[in-house]
């Protein structure tokens, strides 16, 4: 690993696969998954162990995800302050306008990590807990971090090169879109990401310049267009702007 703190990357990586697992892992499992040195991998895994967040089983050998990271993500929401205060807003948005309402934080351009959301009363509901991460230049948000983030060209291109589309925009398209978005306050993607779903989001900006959350809207294209995409997405733009206020 390229970290100047090797094993703090080891540690923090099999927490991540731990807690994608739908099943308890084994050190062999899970040094095979993150190419780890199974000694090595053993090695983390005791120590995560003796500071509660990884829990062993001495009967199948497996290790699992303890308690102690819900003392971590606790301390994490009430400091953070976000979730709760975007919380209301998805609620309201998610009702009145039927669609899937999703609250991110943005990590520069590597990416979102989900932090809340609500379901409208839609037909169509995105399987998404928090804590859930995608690459930072996807679909809406994106081109809201493209937008508003003041990142150099070269790399947006570089990130946008590993980017994943159900029907991907070409880059001179995207970039035009991006530009869009920071006329109307808002980006769209209609059936990029996801075909047959459009997706709005709205900027959370930072005091100190750029994206620090956004507020997601997606449903299927008739209910977005039937909510009207401008009545959306200038509604996220002010529960947004309220939201940062606040933070």
């Amino acid at each position: 690993m390229s970290s100047k703190a090797p094993a703090i990357s080891r540690a923090a990586a099999i927490l991540r696969l731990l807690g994608k697992s739908a099943q308890p892992m084994g050190v062999n499992a899970i040094a095979r998954e993150l190419a780890l040195v199974p000694s090595t991998c053993l090695y983390v895994l005791r120590a995560l162990v003796d500071e509660e967040l990884v829990a062993f089983d001495d009967n199948t050998k497996r290790y699992s995800l303890e308690a102690g990271v819900l003392t971590l993500a606790r301390g994490w929401l009430r400091q953070n302050g976000f979730a709760a205060r975007a919380q209301p807003s998805l609620d309201r948005l998610a009702r009145e306008h039927g669609v899937t309402m999703l609250g991110v934080q943005v990590v520069g351009l590597e990416h979102i990590i989900l932090v809340a959301a609500a379901q409208g009363g839609g037909n169509f509901q995105l399987s998404a807990e928090p804590g859930s991460r995608f690459p930072a230049l996807i679909s809406a948000t994106g081109r809201c971090i493209a937008a508003f983030g003041n990142h150099p060209a070269e790399r947006l291109k570089a990130k946008f090169s590993t980017l994943r589309w159900d029907n991907p925009p070409a880059f001179g398209d995207w970039l035009d879109q991006v530009e869009q978005a920071r006329v109307t306050g808002y980006g769209l993607d209609r059936g990029n990401y996801i075909a047959g779903v459009t997706v709005v989001a709205a900027p959370v900006k930072a005091r100190q310049g750029g994206v620090s959350h956004a507020l997601i809207a997606l449903g299927i294209d008739s209910v977005i267009d039937r909510a009207g995409i401008d009545v959306l997405g200038h509604a996220l733009v002010h529960a947004a702007d309220g939201i940062a206020e606040s933070l």
